[in-house]
This record gives C-alpha cells, structure tokens and sequence, in this order.
C-alpha cells in the first residue's frame, strides 16, 4: 500500500466513522508505522485541505464536519493506485495499436475512458498527458506473442525454438500454453514442458521459432500453476529452498518498509533504525540484481553464499574503476 492508496483508505474509513479513530487504529488499518500515520496526517491537513482534528479525550482523529458544508472530499478524483494504472494502461495501450480490425473495435472504448476522467475533471481534462506510463528495458517479443496467445486460447500445444538468455543454448520444446503473465514490463509465458515433464516458464521474446500443433494442451490445475509459480522470488519458478536475510540501513528503510518484494516476506524495524527482510527464494539471479541496485545501503545477513555472490559482484564493479 503506498502514500495515496493509504490516503484515500483514511479518508475512506474517516467519513464513516462515528467516533475519534486512534493513531494505533490506524496504523493497523494502513499496515504502517508511527512516523508513516503522522506524515499522512499532515498532508491532508496542509495541502488537501482535510477537517482533520485531534480529540484528546477520545484519545483519537475525526473528520470535523461541521467545519465543512457540503460533508469534506478529497479534491479532484481520486482513484486509488491500481485503479489509476489500469485506466491508464487501458488508455495507453489502446492508443498505440497499430490500426486494424482490433484497434477500431477498441477506440470507443479508449474515448470512454477519457470522457470518464474528463467529467470528473482529471488532470483539466488532459488525462492522458497527465499520466505517464515509462517503460524500463522492455525487449519486443514479436511475433511469437501472438502465436502463443492462439495457442493458449484455443488449448493446443506449441513447438518452440527457445534461446536461453542464460546458458545462451537454444532447444527445441513441445510445450501446453497455461498461461501468459506480464511481468517488469515484458511478456512471459507459463508452460507445462513435455521434454522436461514439469511446468516452466519461457521469455516470449527469446522464442526464435514457433509452430502451433494440432494437439489438445495439457491443463494444469489453477491452484498447482500458483504454488509452483508464485512460492518463489520473481520470475523464477519452483518451491522456494532458501531465505534471504536483508538488513538495510535507516536511511533506505523509510523506502524498503513500504514496498512488498514477495507476498511471503517476513519484516520488521530493529531497534537502531534499520529494517530486516526475509525473503523466500529460489534462484538467486534475479534477488541478487534487485539487492545490487541498493549498494551499501543494504547487507545481506543470510544464505552465506547469497553473501558472498553480492560481495564479489561488489568487488568486480570497484574494480572496473582502478
């Protein structure tokens, strides 16, 4: 949950309230801290203009109705995170398709979207110059994005010509299309691998070849495909065999306490400040990328070979600078 989502669940559970809402309260509520409650108060105090008053007695905040006529609203529409990007995604992607049959099915819905934020006065009418949605090392999968999709909808398997990023090997596979998931803005597809006998999960842009075979797909239970492709961290799938002891310091914890990197990570604040993470993992290419971009501002505590991966990656990036 960040800043605004936790605004607009305040202002959602203020207006309803019948009584003073304690600071503990909210910090349950909003799934944060001290510091995080006392900053959002003063935000909507100072810029949005909010009735918010403090009842000592009641030992709790209110919204001070009778300060306000009509009842107090968050200026402008307010759209929580997710229902934010989706329109703007929906917009966005509608306004880049190249022109064909699909694209002129889509545009009445593209101009529904922005008659919606226009009328309730988003961004003065100009929604989609106020919104912007960038991109970060988006690779084209071409092609085979299609196929695959035919192949998925319509149950039947794919022969696919796959070029590991990895090993830089190339293989051939016969796979049963389960799904496709988009995921740090590119495209992958979640197969059950007829070679390998278990379920994989492929790069669409690193698909080289693709033939769609005139036989049923495999299907795999929805309940298996989530255990086996959500235990772990990222993209890597499988049961997760490892835990990663994070410790960042006081500065980058104020960042780090607020985002989720799995949804089976386990947190708290230590008494100096810092902030410790466990995550679950699998593999550990992807982690090792996202605790690299953090420096010195983080230590990894546990596996002691995550450590010592990091510690030699370090050591590697001072030494392209003697």
């Amino acid at each position: 949950m960040d800043k605004f989502d936790r605004i607009y669940a305040l202002h959602k559970r203020l207006s309803a309230a019948r009584y003073p809402i304690s600071r503990l309260q909210m910090e349950q509520a909003l799934e944060c801290k001290r510091g995080t409650i006392v900053r959002i108060i003063s935000y909507m105090q100072d810029f949005l203009g909010a009735p918010l008053e403090y009842d000592p007695k009641a030992n709790g905040w209110y919204y001070n109705h009778k300060a306000t006529d009509p009842p107090y609203e968050l200026p402008g529409l307010w759209f929580n995170t997710q229902e934010l990007q989706s329109l703007a995604t929906l917009s966005h992607l509608i306004s880049d398709l190249q022109p064909g049959p699909l694209s002129d099915q889509l545009r009445p819905f593209e101009r529904r979207i922005e008659t919606l934020l226009a009328t309730k006065q988003f961004g003065n009418g100009k929604a989609k110059q106020s919104i912007r949605l960038l991109g970060m090392g988006t690779r084209n999968g071409g092609d085979a994005f299609q196929r695959v999709a035919e192949g998925l909808l319509q149950y039947k398997r794919i022969d696919i010509t796959y070029h590991a990023r990895e090993s830089n090997q190339t293989s051939q596979r016969i796979v049963s299309p389960q799904r496709i998931v988009r995921y740090r803005d590119n495209w992958y597809l979640d197969a059950y691998c007829h070679q390998r006998e278990a379920l994989r999960n492929f790069a669409i842009d690193r698909i080289k070849q693709i033939k769609l075979l005139n036989i049923p797909a495999q299907q795999i239970d929805e309940e298996m495909l989530s255990q086996h492709f959500a235990d772990a961290y990222g993209i890597f799938a499988g049961k997760s065999d490892n835990t990663a002891v994070l410790i960042f310091n006081e500065y980058r914890a104020r960042w780090v306490a607020e985002e989720t990197w799995h949804p089976k990570q386990q947190a708290r604040f230590l008494t100096d400040g810092r902030y410790e993470l466990k995550i679950p993992y699998r593999k550990s290419q992807e982690l090792l990328m996202d605790i690299l971009k953090y420096g010195p501002d983080v230590e990894v505590v546990a596996p002691e070979e995550l450590r010592q991966a990091v510690k030699v990656r370090l050591e590697q990036a001072v030494n392209q600078y003697k």
